[in-house]
């Protein structure tokens, strides 16, 4: 099983960086990192020793990074003709998904490794907790792999890559920003509390802080496996018709 997973990966990582969106994507978001903390937060010139400010933009640039990395997955399947054949072949709808879902995740976290010398330069400056700079990068990961679940399933669905990335755009939006209705619109208690618990952004929030709640993780974790889920069910679906 591990096997054949492992062999989707390989296809997909294969794929992502003998095109350029690989080096697009990880440019573009140590670029957009590095302006947003020394330029528009001036790190320096606030002189506060932490990096939240840092890690409290990552929803905001993942509502148009991964649908970036995920628009392809399946839409240039359908584009090639391959997903059929894809279909065919003896492995199990769930393990094509997983194979998918851990090499987009690999392309995630290779950006994410990128802003490493950030951190590591400017420790001279701030004297930082590292273990909350650890638990903010873990933060990150765990969210960034709810997003890449959502956008999977939303590229199988998508009939090509630009209706998957407007469409998947919308939905991160949508599950990163509800918490904020709360916020805005006076509600009863029990809605807002809905909205804030399916809120990505919600959940992100302690997290970027570098605090590891067991309640935020389980929930990226069960959004990652409901949506792969979902995405299986798709496969299965195309598959019988």
């Amino acid at each position: 099983m591990i096997t054949k997973i492992w062999s989707i990966t390989k296809k997909e990582l294969k794929s992502y960086y003998n095109s350029p969106i690989a080096y697009i994507i990880a440019v573009v978001f140590l670029v957009f990192m590095s302006l947003w903390l020394f330029i528009i937060q001036q790190f320096f010139i606030r002189n506060v020793a932490d990096l939240r400010n840092y890690f409290m933009v990552i929803p905001n640039v993942f509502i148009f990074l991964i649908p970036a990395i995920t628009m392809r997955s399946w839409a240039e399947e359908k584009k090639l003709g391959t997903e059929e054949l894809l279909l065919t072949l003896p492995l199990k709808e769930y393990q094509v998904v997983v194979g998918k879902f851990l090499a987009a995740l690999i392309l995630l976290l290779t950006a994410i490794i990128l802003t490493l010398p950030v951190p590591l330069s400017l420790n001279g400056f701030g004297n930082f907790e590292w273990g909350q700079i650890i638990g903010q990068y873990l933060g990150v990961i765990f969210f960034g792999g709810a997003c890449i679940a959502i956008g999977l399933f939303v590229s199988s669905l998508s009939m090509n890559q630009i209706v998957s990335f407007i469409f998947c755009t919308f939905a991160l939006f949508l599950v990163i920003v509800i918490n904020v209705v709360p916020q805005t619109i006076q509600l009863p208690d029990f809605i807002a509390n809905i909205l804030n618990n399916i809120s990505l952004g919600y959940h992100f929030d302690s997290l970027s802080k570098g605090l590891l709640d067991s309640r935020d993780i389980l929930y990226f974790i069960l959004v990652c496996i409901f949506f792969l889920y979902l995405n299986t069910k798709v496969l299965i679906f195309k598959k019988w018709k």
